[in-house]
């Protein structure tokens, strides 16, 4: 299981049924009990859930959205997709097939914002940069979930960039377009690379591998580049409307 302090992302293996359900419950108790307010179970090896399996599902569901949190599946197979269908659960709570990945077109350079604001983001002050970026993506055609999920993958790129730069020198950009919104995280730190935590033999304890896959499960494209000039590095976020 990949933990963050307010994410995190819940690999279920085998068929989700009264046998297995109890386990996963106690799981996702555990999580919802030391604060997490963001789960997201990994189905890609799932092949089946049963009527025990369903009800662990709505309960955190329904217990996470009453802490102000949220729930969410990924890489679901199809038998597992049409049984979600059938129990409505894909109207209530984010969910997306195995393979499926929303195409991010790429942005005309020409193309003007309809607003763009540019902030300097300190040590102490990660909570107050995390409600302005909500505030600024509540103006956009956002679903609650989508800002919630915006919200979380802009505070885990500060995260990471307070963490590699002792917290000076950080800037945030957030623009609002007609189709999407872009934040942009750029740091004056020695810089890391970004493919490291993809390649074979990865450390699966890296914290900053684990938020680069957790960014990338909540927002639709991120990208993660040495800063163009000076020292550090530009994580770009692109949230589609």
């Amino acid at each position: 299981m990949t933990r963050e302090p307010n994410i995190a992302l819940v690999p279920v293996h085998g068929d989700l049924s009264v046998q297995t359900a109890p386990a996963l419950k106690r799981t996702l108790q555990s999580l919802m009990d030391g604060g997490t307010q963001r789960i997201v179970l990994n189905m890609a090896e799932v092949p089946f859930v049963d009527s025990s399996g369903m009800a662990v599902i709505f309960c955190t569901l329904r217990e996470m959205r009453s802490r102000g949190g949220l729930l969410s599946l990924v890489n679901v197979s199809p038998n597992v997709m049409r049984a979600l269908k059938i129990a409505r659960f894909v109207d209530l709570a984010p969910v997306s097939s195995a393979g499926e990945r929303r195409a991010v077109p790429e942005l005309d350079p020409s193309a003007k914002p309809l607003w763009r604001t540019t902030f300097p983001v300190g040590t102490c002050e990660l909570c107050a940069a995390r409600q302005r970026i909500e505030h600024l993506a509540r103006t956009m055609p956002f679903s609650n979930d989508a800002v919630f999920d915006l919200m979380l993958a802009a505070g885990e790129a500060l995260g990471n960039a307070v963490d590699h730069t002792c917290g000076e020198g950080i800037l945030a950009t957030a623009s609002g377009y007609p189709d999407r919104m872009v934040i942009e995280v750029a740091d004056c730190g020695d810089g890391f690379d970004p493919t490291a935590q993809d390649a074979p033999g990865a450390c699966e304890g890296d914290e900053r591998g684990r938020g680069i896959r957790l960014m990338r499960l909540l927002v639709d494209s991120v990208s993660i580049v040495p800063r163009p000039s000076g020292n550090g590095m530009l994580v770009r976020l692109e949230k589609l409307v």
